[in-house]
């Protein structure tokens, strides 16, 4: 699991990124997120896990607001 923060997310096409705490931006698509919500705020401190999306480049998945 990696800890991050959204930094952008578009509602109308369901994507966005996250910066880990390393530095590392990750693409996310909002079927991803783990609450089933279908979007998260920007600025949001979030865990997710690293995988390799369809493309074969690291993706989010599971991801989880840090309360």
């Amino acid at each position: 699991m990696l800890l991050g923060e959204v930094v952008s997310f578009d509602v109308h096409r369901g994507d966005g990124w996250l910066r880990s705490s390393d530095g590392e931006e990750l693409y996310f698509h909002c079927v991803t997120i783990a609450d089933g919500t279908r979007q998260v705020p920007v600025g949001a401190t979030v865990r997710a896990s690293r995988v390799v999306g369809h493309l074969g480049v690291d993706e989010a998945s599971a991801i989880r607001i840090v309360d």
